[in-house]
């Protein structure tokens, strides 16, 4: 398979903070369409990664590729309308706003010149509310107000705003954080669906939950990657053992 395919191509990808790699020369491809999960102890950089491909952070030197366009220069705002979507730790929801106004809010058409304010709610926008909250399961929550959601509801509401823009590259920081057993399940459900027509990148530390969702995992140690391959391979690999599972 030529590098041309992949959704993602990182290639070499380095970063440094005051002399420090944050990362270090890494390289990570990944497929359309893929689930892939990355682990690995605080401080491996995980979430650093996830900051260069969505360009919150620039990086030193390296290529990012996403569908075989160069994104390294490219701005955050540039890097969203092409397509890449960015969960953070914290769900950023309108929590005074209806789950409806706050998926409505997201699409991409209330974001021209003149703001969310002159945006019409059209039949189009109303259409994809529906299909949307559907999928993260809150089709019945609608009319509630954001604030009154359980934790995992307002953490699905926030994957669902930013499925509102149909990105292609969907990147969730720890999303089951918090959450009770039955919303985990949910959860892993969830994300098995919307990687059907995206790829979904998932920083995730419980390892049954990796289990159940990832396509494949990668580990991250000191801002390279360690092992990569299904969760078997990488769980019987002693290097992941020694400075990760071991712990």
């Amino acid at each position: 398979m030529s590098n041309t395919d992949f959704t993602l191509a990182v290639e070499d990808l380095t970063v440094s903070f005051d002399g420090f790699k944050a990362i270090d020369q890494l390289t990570l491809y990944v497929d359309k369409n893929e689930l892939r999960v990355i682990i690995g102890p605080n401080g491996a950089g995980k979430t650093t990664l996830l900051d260069l491909i969505c360009g919150k952070t620039k990086a030193s030197g390296g290529s990012i590729k996403f569908k075989n366009e160069e994104l390294t220069q490219l701005d955050e705002h540039i890097r969203v309308r092409r397509g890449i979507g960015r969960k953070f730790q914290t769900p950023s929801i309108y929590e005074n706003l209806s789950v409806f106004k706050n998926l409505e809010v997201s699409y991409p058409a209330g974001r021209s010149v003149f703001g969310a304010l002159a945006f019409k709610c059209s039949d189009e926008v109303k259409a994809r509310v529906q299909v949307v909250a559907e999928e993260i399961g809150l089709a019945d929550a609608l009319d509630m107000e954001a604030g009154l959601l359980s934790h995992g509801q307002k953490q699905w509401l926030e994957i669902g705003m930013l499925l509102m823009q149909e990105p292609e590259l969907l990147m969730l920081d720890e999303p089951i954080a918090g959450m009770s057993a039955r919303e985990r399940e949910l959860t892993a459900d969830l994300l098995k669906r919307i990687c059907k027509n995206r790829s979904v990148i998932v920083i995730e530390h419980d390892m049954e939950f990796v289990k159940q969702i990832a396509h494949k995992v990668t580990v991250m140690h000191q801002g390279k990657i360690l092992a990569e391959g299904s969760m078997e391979t990488v769980q019987a690999d002693p290097r992941v053992i020694d400075v990760y599972l071991g712990h």
